[in-house]
């Protein structure tokens, strides 16, 4: 018979959380008469998830996944919702942070067609975090949920704990699944809209086996994936921001050079136009490797020579307002910095409009 629900559980050196997890899962779902499957999602670790996944499959619904490639809580998500049968998809982290009991009432949710995504929600009225949670835990949840909650319209927009419809899950090609955030990926793609997503309160409790998986290098990924998010749901104007980024540190780089020059005795407008070299090449880079490194990557001799044409035609702008300002209006040449900054937005929007539309080519 084909279940109605699909559990998927990614597990790395889960072996102990495993038995536990299941019959937690068995118990929620045969009191409330729903058919299911666990798949379990495993990267090979060396440990028994294979024989315990095997041991329990004999008296319950459990199925094993021993995936190759990529490592990661998200690749292994997105694998298990692929090989998933039942109409309905709930995820859920295998350490028993979250509570089996509530799959229940989500999928009551979808089926009644009250919501499309339904969250389990550590900070809705009625959520909980686990008493041994320490005060810099806390506070590192709380600045992760910040950052993420432009992107969704929810109150814990980083829960690893949701439900939806498997037909609504984003095309593989179209998911980009970095790091363990792979709800808040599926929620921003998949288009969910504001009334379409509910949150109900857990009690998200610490882990009783085996070691946490967040490490720096998982929270550096958390940040590679919401700059990926920020810039699916807003790319012009993120790539419009990071470009301006850019440019205040290539400005950084800029008045270094220009003051550095005129210390050493050189006028101020030769200062000025020396200046442009290392500003322009440090531009030219950082727009290569961020505002822009998800474009056609061109040869960099080539792009770079392209971007300082464009650079040049930005930089007479830039430089001509700045002579114009300091020689003929005395406030601006009491004030050159004032003159120099007018110079760089002018600039700047030229550089933007044609390096988007030239330099840095769309696939």
């Amino acid at each position: 018979m084909t279940p109605e629900v699909s559990v998927v559980a990614p597990t790395y050196g889960e072996a102990e959380n495993i038995p536990l997890l299941a019959r937690a899962v068995d118990a929620a779902m045969r009191a409330a008469d729903i058919s299911y499957e666990l798949i379990v999602a495993d990267d090979p670790s060396g440990d028994d998830t294979p024989s315990v996944c095997a041991a329990l499959a004999r008296e319950l619904p459990v199925r094993l996944l021993s995936r190759e490639g990529p490592r990661g809580l998200s690749p292994a998500v997105v694998d298990g919702a692929e090989m998933a049968l039942g109409e309905f998809v709930v995820v859920i982290d295998a350490d028993l942070s979250h509570p089996p009991e509530r799959i229940p009432e989500m999928i009551a949710a979808l089926r009644e067609g009250r919501a499309d995504f339904v969250v389990g929600s550590r900070y809705a009225p009625g959520g909980e975090l686990d008493s041994d949670w320490g005060f810099f835990r806390r506070i590192n949840s709380l600045a992760a949920t910040i950052l993420a909650r432009p992107l969704a319209p929810l109150r814990d927009p980083m829960s690893g704990f949701f439900a939806l419809r498997r037909g609504m899950i984003p095309a593989r090609s179209s998911l980009s699944p970095i790091g363990y955030k792979i709800g808040l990926e599926i929620l921003v793609k998949a288009g969910f809209g504001r009334g379409r997503i509910l949150e109900t309160p857990i009690h998200f409790r610490d882990r009783a086996h085996g070691e946490s998986k967040m490490t720096f290098r998982e929270q550096v990924n958390y940040l590679r994936h919401l700059r990926r998010l920020f810039h699916h749901k807003w790319p012009r104007r993120m790539e419009l921001a990071q470009f301006c980024g850019v440019g205040g540190i290539g400005l950084g780089v800029d008045l270094a050079f220009y003051y550095g020059l005129q210390f050493l005795g050189l006028g101020h407008l030769w200062a000025r136009g020396l200046a442009f070299w290392p500003a322009v090449t440090s531009n030219w880079f950082l727009n290569r490797v961020m505002t822009f490194n998800l474009r056609e990557r061109d040869m960099a001799a080539r792009q770079w020579l392209k971007f300082v044409v464009v650079s040049v035609a930005g930089f007479a702008i830039n430089w001509g307002a700045y002579a114009a300002l300091t020689s003929e209006v005395e406030w601006f040449d009491r004030h050159r910095l004032v003159a120099l900054l007018a110079g760089v937005l002018a600039g700047t929007a030229w550089n933007f409009v044609v390096s988007d539309w030239l330099v840095y080519r769309r696939k």
